[in-house]
């Protein structure tokens, strides 16, 4: 088990353990943050005769280590208050390895990383789920994320949310096909206000807290904390379409494409990073036609419906988290790679975050990291 490589180290802070092999019991772990989306999660589950565990990962933190340690404290407090055990695991080591520095390498390279979704894939949905088979005989997680998982004819299916405005399901592709029938989203139907009604119903601290910040750890979602001053001041040329060079940029890791403001260059319309290159250290700028694009490629794909994923297939793609779906079809498939092209261009896709493919019941069927687009 890849776990075993990793000293992740659990300490409990409630005073009664967890045990999964109560009479009649069906144990879960709770993937608690200390917001109200787990909190609520974890009570929903214990009403529905769960044998509920809480679980909070300790992650390093850039800079404003306060506010994540608060908010986990938060989830050990709303354990207290649900009579629900409660551990925080350390997954520091391994966090730093497998999320923080491919993210790094990642903007050193002008790509625009998604570490969300590969903390979703990696950790919380691989390794830790791995190491809470290991310890407790856990076969079931649960968080308090905006998706569904649909289980019909013997299959079960990872979806959007009944609340398309806080569908998070983009973030989920990744998860090994064969869990997706043993995790649960309780909030799979309710929308953010229910939640939150439930919450203050319950009197739970965080009724009223703010939404988690994107980035668990940044500052305050301020990723260029992780960069040296040097990275972040390395300037170089901005060039045009056409090649030619029109400014100066202050460093590749302050641009991701389709970003307009702060690019340092005021043009007769509005200009977008069109490109990144590390080479040669310099960004272009393009109009808004000029970034969008058709036809996307992505590698280190998960496939989850494997028999929609045929050239010709109609589907519908997202390159971003937020947004809806749009129609694409298959043009190539297979050896981890895939490419599709999108019935009209869509703006900015951007080499290292995700491509997520839909049918038309909004099941995920595949998704996986760009890395390339054209026209």
């Amino acid at each position: 088990m890849m776990s075993q490589k990793y000293n992740l180290q659990l300490t409990p802070s409630s005073p009664e353990p967890f045990k999964a092999d109560k009479p009649a019991s069906n144990p879960v772990a709770v993937l608690m943050s200390g917001g109200v989306d787990s909190s609520v999660t974890a009570h929903l589950l214990k009403e529905a005769g769960w044998n509920v565990m809480g679980l909070t990962m300790k992650i390093p933190v850039s800079c404003n280590a306060y506010t994540r340690e608060r908010r986990g404290a938060f989830a050990a407090i709303v354990c207290n208050q649900l009579d629900l055990p409660h551990y925080f695991v350390d997954v520091t080591e391994v966090f730093e390895e497998i999320i923080i520095e491919p993210f790094r390498r990642s903007y050193r390279q002008g790509r625009t990383p998604n570490p969300c979704a590969d903390c979703n894939a990696k950790l919380k949905f691989g390794l830790l789920w791995d190491f809470l088979q290991e310890k407790f005989g856990i076969n079931h997680i649960a968080t308090g994320h905006y998706a569904r998982v649909v289980k019909t004819n013997g299959r079960a299916f990872l979806a959007r949310a009944s609340d398309k405005s806080k569908d998070q399901s983009y973030f989920l592709f990744g998860i090994s096909p064969g869990r997706i029938e043993r995790l649960v989203f309780p909030l799979a139907d309710l929308t953010k206000q229910q939640v939150r009604s439930i919450a203050a119903r319950l009197n739970l601290t965080i009724a009223e807290g703010p939404e988690s910040m994107e980035l668990c750890f940044t500052a305050e979602g301020d990723y260029r904390g992780l960069f040296e001053e040097a990275e972040l001041n390395q300037q170089g040329q901005i060039q045009n379409m056409q090649g030619q060079t029109i400014g100066t940029h202050k460093g590749i890791t302050n641009y991701t494409i389709g970003q307009r403001r702060g690019v340092g260059f005021a043009g007769g319309q509005p200009l977008y990073v069109a490109g990144i290159d590390a080479g040669t250290n310099t960004i272009v700028l393009g109009s808004r036609e000029e970034v969008s694009h058709s036809v996307i490629k992505a590698n280190q794909v998960n496939i989850l419906i494997p028999e929609l994923l045929s050239p010709g297939q109609s589907l519908f793609g997202k390159v971003r988290s937020y947004g809806q779906a749009h129609h694409c079809r298959v043009i190539e498939a297979g050896g981890g790679n895939i490419t599709v092209g999108f019935n009209q261009p869509v703006f900015a896709p951007c080499p290292g975050q995700k491509l997520v493919l839909y049918d038309q019941d909004e099941n995920i069927v595949a998704g996986g990291t760009i890395v390339s687009f054209g026209d």
